[in-house]
């Protein structure tokens, strides 16, 4: 299998329940619920994505022709240091590409793995941490996980809609529009009312960092 991938760094975990967390940032290149073009936003099932994840020409980015060529690109931008290597398999979404042969060649390299997934798509056995963000009216198959990480508000999802869910950490992050401010205190305020929430800020864009 070929690998396509917009980018490849070195970052912090920025949301949700890992933040904080040193990892490799692998974005896969294309997604199911957006084609990630502009023209095409009004008619996407996912109208929010804030990440550019077409083609191949980021950071790190390209066409890996076998795992192990994509593992080795991953490790090479991982610090000479002790402690756990993490790579972040992100999108776009990255199921779409993720397999076993590319997780197994991850961890036969140390590394633990990471996913950000919309949902839509079953995950692979091997992932160390799972954490599935729904998006908008799509049909959310996988259920369980690590984490649920829900964008606030949305129309069609709400956080009552998954408390039944299967997972470790339900996170609500205020949804980053032109309404963020009055989105952050919302989301603020549903945690203190419904304490299964953890409240989740980007705060790598508060910082300003990738």
């Amino acid at each position: 299998m070929t690998y396509s991938v917009k980018e490849i760094y070195l970052t912090v975990q920025g949301e949700g329940a890992q933040t904080g967390l040193p990892a490799v940032f692998l974005r896969f290149s294309g997604c199911n619920l957006w084609s990630g073009l502009e023209k095409d936003r009004a008619s996407a099932i996912c109208k929010f994505c804030d990440t550019d994840f077409v083609g191949t020409d980021g950071n790190g980015g390209g066409k890996f022709k076998t795992a192990g060529a994509l593992v080795r690109a991953c490790a090479d931008v991982w610090p000479d240091s002790p402690g756990q290597k993490w790579v972040v398999c992100t999108g776009g979404e990255p199921l779409l590409q993720l397999d076993l042969v590319l997780i197994e060649s991850f961890h036969a390299e140390g590394f633990k793995i990471a996913v950000e997934s919309n949902g839509t798509i079953i995950a692979p056995d091997g992932i160390d941490w799972l954490c599935v963000s729904p998006k908008a009216d799509s049909e959310i198959i996988q259920r369980s996980g690590h984490e649920l990480k829900l964008v606030f508000p949305q129309v069609e999802n709400r956080p009552e809609d998954f408390v039944d869910f299967d997972f470790q950490y339900f996170s609500l992050q205020p949804l980053d529009n032109e309404n963020r401010t009055t989105n952050t205190i919302a989301a603020f305020k549903y945690c203190l009312e419904n304490p299964k929430w953890r409240l989740s800020v980007q705060t790598h864009k508060w910082i300003g960092v990738p």
